[in-house]
């Protein structure tokens, strides 16, 4: 009788990667070092604060007073007077009624359509949302219903036949893939006619768009709306980490009670809570910020697109520039990180179009001498990618 060894178990997940690799799909991590060189056109640093000495200074010290981590849930030892701080200056600045800080943008996104919905519920939801809403929809428990991208018939047509007396729905504020902006305030119009909520992340838009960055859900006249429930991301524009949850203070209490990523996650680390307030502050006393990173992007956009290649048109700081394939798309990122341009790879499924591409993200600390740089190394690697449709 053969003695049984276990090493066949996970036999599955060489065939997986073994497709994946001959489709041009595998990924890796790529460590980087602390003073590379590069220009960096793949973080989500928009306003170029994440190594502000502002940001960088308070979390130093918010770390010698409080120590490393939150030590615990936020409702155990996990909350310090610097999450209530910046709850209050997060609902402040967005002009929402209330606010409750998480750990990160991912476990608010999960936290707040989880708490808000259940088998009573329907969503219809963008078919482009970010995965962390696609996840927080999928355990839900709700009904789902995906609508057509930024359709608002479509929405309010699954609001009107829907089979369940509550309804969410569920949108970004700006897609991360493309970059384009989400009709908010038709969804709203269509929310409020058939008694929905709206859910918008507004990660993308926060620290961009709308007076002195105060985002999208702003712009649009909704962040006093009783009907409006909107999630941020502290990693983006505030250069920090965490995530939050805006809106009336009835539905913040509810998720105080009821979600599962605030009750049982630790607590966000009070270095984090810190750089988010000083990065917030930094925006307040410079509102110049926004402005310069939305015209960095439509820089980059426009001498790329009269360069011959397929760029899409920015409504924030995401500037995507199509790749014939997947395999194109990986090989035409790394020659421009060959040579010192470091630009994001987005292919399946991280794309819900399936159209591989490369994913620029504009910064306002770039200079003219940063961008003219972008331009001749994408472009220039880009032809040998086949991805300029007309010469120069």
């Amino acid at each position: 009788m053969s003695v049984r060894t276990g090493d066949s178990v996970f036999d599955w997940i060489d065939t997986r990667a073994e497709a994946r690799a001959k489709a041009g799909l595998a990924r890796r991590v790529r460590p980087r070092p602390a003073d590379s060189t590069n220009l960096d056109l793949a973080s989500n640093d928009y306003l170029g604060l994440a190594r502000d000495k502002r940001v960088t200074g308070a979390a130093a010290a918010a770390s010698l007073r409080w120590g490393a981590g939150s030590t615990g849930s936020r409702l155990v030892t996990g909350s310090t007077e610097l999450h209530t701080e910046l709850e209050y200056e997060l609902a402040n600045f967005c002009g929402a009624q209330s606010a409750l800080v998480f750990s990160s943008g991912y476990a608010a996104n999960l936290g707040a359509l989880t708490a808000l919905s259940g088998p009573g519920t329907a969503i219809v939801a963008d078919q482009h949302i970010h995965a962390s809403l696609i996840d927080g929809t999928r355990l839900s428990k709700a009904d789902v219903v995906v609508a057509g991208h930024c359709d608002v018939a479509q929405v309010a047509h699954a609001l009107a036949t829907r089979g369940k007396r509550r309804a969410l729905v569920v949108t970004d504020s700006v897609f991360s893939v493309d970059g384009d902006q989400a009709p908010l305030a038709d969804l709203a119009a269509a929310c409020r006619e058939h008694e929905a909520a709206l859910v918008v992340d507004d990660a993308h838009g926060l620290g961009v768009v709308g007076d002195g960055g105060r985002g999208a859900v702003h712009a649009a006249g909704l962040a006093k709306a009783p009907d409006v429930v909107t999630t941020l991301t502290l990693s983006k524009s505030l250069g920090a980490q965490g995530g939050a949850v805006l809106g009336p203070s009835r539905v913040i209490r509810h998720l105080v009670d009821t979600a599962r990523t605030f009750i049982f996650d630790t607590g966000l680390a009070p270095s984090s809570a810190a750089a988010a307030l000083a990065a917030l502050k930094v925006l307040r006393e410079e509102p110049e910020r926004p402005a310069r990173a939305l015209e960095v992007a439509h820089d980059l956009a426009f001498r790329l697109g009269e360069n011959g290649l397929r760029v899409s048109t920015p409504t924030a700081a995401v500037v995507s520039v199509r790749a014939p394939s997947p395999e194109a798309a990986f090989g035409w990122a790394e020659a421009c990180r060959a040579q010192g341009v470091v630009v994001g790879c987005f292919r399946p499924p991280s794309v819900p179009d399936g159209i591989s591409r490369l994913r620029l993200t504009a910064r306002a600390d770039l200079s003219e001498a940063d961008v003219e740089r972008a331009v001749r190394v994408i472009t220039e690697t880009g032809a040998s990618a086949g991805a300029v449709s007309r010469p120069r």
